[in-house]
């Protein structure tokens, strides 16, 4: 069901300095900063030749991202992306076996403009899931 990954997210304290970071330090490119506010977060992909990293900053005091830095301060990997062709299949055949969709488990558009939805990391090895259709 689940294709390549996509990207690997990174919640960090201070998205300049982990952008200037990948981008001067360890020579990638790295994109413009953009600001999901239906998510709660602003991002910057970090594109390497085999995957994407996402840094992701909270925007507002409601994010899930917020509360995420506010119980690791330093920042860390906050979740896995994975590519699946048919979101709306993935998503019912994923609940028939009993795993759980996040929020309202209707998928909603992503950092890519493309339908995304999360997995409860209780249902995949404590690992908080994000699939993404292509």
């Amino acid at each position: 069901m689940i294709g390549p990954l996509n990207h690997v997210a990174i919640v960090v304290p201070d998205l300049d300095a982990a952008a200037r970071l990948y981008r001067c330090e360890l020579g990638a490119q790295v994109s413009d900063k953009v600001e999901l506010p239906e998510h709660g977060v602003t991002t910057v992909f970090v594109h390497l030749a085999n995957t994407k990293i996402e840094l992701l900053h909270p925007l507002g005091q409601d994010s899930p991202v917020r509360r995420f830095l506010d119980r690791n301060p330093d920042g860390g990997v906050h979740h896995l992306c994975y590519e699946v062709e048919d979101i709306g299949e993935s998503s019912r055949r994923l609940e028939q076996m009993g795993m759980r969709v996040l929020g309202n488990g209707k998928p909603r558009i992503g950092a890519h403009g493309k339908p995304v939805l999360f997995l409860h990391p209780k249902d995949t090895l404590g690992v908080l899931i994000e699939l993404e259709q292509v």
